[in-house]
């Protein structure tokens, strides 16, 4: 049951829209070192709802700028082209990720709050370790819990049989694949490489919660696994997976994290993450 179960998750994968084009032109577009903010302003004239909101979330408290920007050209100059990155894609996830979750208790917009959540949080890991800095983590991490939105209504058939193997002290990702055959981490990576993410992000949505079984344990996968456990067991986004989380013994000495630098940055966890949620309420 379990086999069949998941091969018709996996065709769900096939219906599923990618980001939208116009955003995919401009990460392309910032993504080239000599691009210039005249271009990007060119593509956005096509979707103004998303110029509109970039521009409102380039303003919000969480970047803190001194003068309010009203223009794309504004936002280069003042934030650089590596945060406006980020603006894009927290903007564009926002619209995919809006709608309640069914099967995983997430009202509108929650999901969407604990994947910025586990964004800003990575980077706070990232400062905290002294680590250089990748802009990609925040993409990862912005990402993991992409395969939600495939399993959502899954989950829902079938949640009585879910949560009495939970029940038994099985996480509750570990409950959905014995139920369901498959779990939204990897359905998550397989929903990025749908999309043509390098693999190193399809990795990292895969193992997320299981750092330990990646073919090759890396850094870049320890950091989302840690961030998403912080910010699960914080309640942010926790939803009916419930705060049993814990962070993998292995991935945190891998990493050389100390307990007071992950109080350190849950502690931070919750303002970055209320600032930025509060421009899309």
């Amino acid at each position: 049951m379990s086999q069949e179960q998941k091969f018709k998750i996996i065709s769900k994968i096939q219906t599923l829209p990618g980001i939208s084009g116009v955003a995919t032109q401009i990460l392309a577009i910032l993504d080239d070192p000599d691009s210039t903010a005249e271009e990007v302003q060119k593509i956005l004239r096509l979707d103004p709802g998303l110029t509109a909101n970039i521009l409102k979330l380039t303003n919000s408290a969480y970047f803190g700028l001194p003068n309010k920007v009203g223009s794309i050209r504004q936002a280069v100059v003042m934030l650089g082209w590596k945060r406006l990155v980020r603006i894009v894609l927290a903007t564009c996830v926002n619209a995919v990720m809006d709608k309640p979750i069914p099967g995983y208790d997430l009202p509108p917009g929650e999901l969407w709050r604990h994947s910025v959540a586990v964004s800003v949080t990575a980077e706070g890991l990232m400062k905290e370790l002294n680590l250089a800095e990748d802009d990609e983590i925040f993409t990862a991490a912005l990402l993991h819990d992409l395969g939600k939105l495939v399993m959502g209504e899954f989950v829902a058939e079938d949640l009585d049989s879910i949560r009495l193997t939970a029940e038994k002290g099985v996480p509750f990702q570990m409950a959905e694949r014995e139920v369901l055959g498959t779990d939204h981490a990897e359905m998550g990576g397989m929903l990025m490489e749908k999309w043509s993410f390098p693999s190193k992000f399809v990795e990292a949505v895969r193992w997320h919660h299981e750092p330990d079984s990646a073919e090759t344990p890396s850094s870049f996968i320890d950091i989302v696994h840690v961030a998403n456990v912080l910010c699960l067991m914080l309640g942010i986004g926790a939803g009916i997976e419930g705060l049993h989380y814990q962070p993998s013994v292995a991935a945190t000495k891998r990493l050389g994290l100390k307990s007071r630098q992950l109080e350190m940055v849950a502690s931070q966890t919750l303002q970055w993450v209320d600032e930025l949620s509060n421009v899309f309420e």
